[in-house]
């Protein structure tokens, strides 16, 4: 029988070796660094409106802060899920539970027209406390969403806004659907719509929608703009979302009405806000009280909508957002008084009532 080498035998198992720990290594950088389809929710930010808030071009000067909270978003990897799971007021997400079928980018563009509908709100409401007069001017329809057949999906894009169409302006959402839907199908219109800031046109066919009715084969909504005697801006930055609605509108009611409310207090809190005041429930609220006591506040609005039936139905375990709120602050032994509120009345009895 023919004998192998000692020499030879080592030789190969040290290349088994190596090959082993290269197969490890690689595997450990993959879990470690590629991207999976989740996304981490973690506790943000509490930032504070004195310098995003203006109002005739003045700054919020007095003591203490009004702060919208946010929740931190991270593309997560196999080993950051894994750490996650276990870690408190860290939620992983499937990517299509967060984004549905939009891309990321889309996700993005969608969550600035929620920002920027959630200013529009917040100083409308605040104006209407104040007792101050404005107009709502109509910009054109905002695109959420385009349909994979439509004929205008080379040439616009989610975020877009369209201002005319065969060189018509429309007043309302509804005025632009009756004049495209006397068309038929295959008849070519020309949009001119605003992407990036930049004024384009795109001409194509109508299709048939799903519903039967003719159109170019676009989810829209109202692409509106507050206007007031008085000049009001609000600059998030980056952050998108329209959780923040409660807390621009406190921000800007007090300088619209001189009103110190805070009385040097730091105050955070989120919830959406409608036209009529009333504040809407948000999501991740447990990980907006935990960067809102990191911040120092000594306040947190919460909303407190009753759940539906629906809600109570599909998850028996299932919270208002006052009381997941209220719970977190109690876990992380905060001192922070979490006050429940259903319409920004609320918030401001409460700020009258402890000045």
């Amino acid at each position: 029988m023919k004998q192998v080498p000692v020499q030879k035998k080592h030789a190969s198992k040290r290349s088994l070796y190596l090959l082993i720990g290269i197969v490890v290594i690689l595997a450990i950088l993959a879990a470690t660094f590629l991207p999976i389809p989740y996304y981490l929710e973690v506790p943000g930010t509490a930032e504070k409106l004195n310098d995003i808030v203006t109002v005739d071009s003045k700054n919020d000067t007095a003591k203490g802060s009004f702060m919208l909270t946010t929740v931190g978003l991270q593309q997560a990897t196999l080993t950051s899920a894994i750490v996650g799971h276990f870690q408190p007021f860290v939620d992983v997400v499937p990517k299509d539970e967060l984004m549905g079928d939009t891309s990321s980018a889309e996700y993005d563009q969608i969550q600035k027209y929620y920002m920027t509908s959630s200013q529009n709100a917040a100083i409308q409401v605040a104006l209407d406390l104040a007792g101050k007069p404005y107009t709502m001017a109509f910009k054109g329809i905002y695109v959420m969403s385009i349909q994979p057949n439509s004929k205008f999906s080379k040439e616009l894009a989610v975020g877009d806004v369209v201002n005319t169409v065969d060189g018509r302006a429309f007043q309302t959402t509804e005025d632009f659907m009756e004049y495209v839907q006397k068309h038929k199908v295959g008849d070519k219109l020309t949009i001119g719509f605003t992407h990036d800031g930049k004024q384009k046109t795109a001409t194509a066919p109508l299709i048939r929608l799903s519903n039967g009715k003719v159109g170019i084969g676009i989810t829209l909504t109202d692409s509106t703009e507050i206007e007031s005697e008085v000049p009001i801006k609000i600059n998030a930055g980056d952050i998108g979302g329209p959780s923040a609605g409660l807390m621009f509108t406190l921000e800007t009611y007090e300088l619209l009405s001189g009103k110190d409310l805070r009385q040097g207090r730091q105050i955070a809190g989120t919830g959406t806000i409608s036209s009529d005041g009333k504040v809407g429930d948000i999501g991740g609220i447990d990980k907006k009280v935990v960067a809102a006591d990191a911040a120092g506040a000594v306040i947190f609005f919460a909303p407190n909508n009753p759940l539906s039936k629906e809600e109570k139905k599909a998850d028996p375990t299932a919270k208002t957002n006052y009381a997941t709120a209220k719970a977190a602050a109690e876990k992380i032994g905060s001192k922070m008084k979490i006050v429940p509120v259903k319409k920004v009345q609320d918030a401001l009895d409460y700020l009258e009532k402890t000045e």
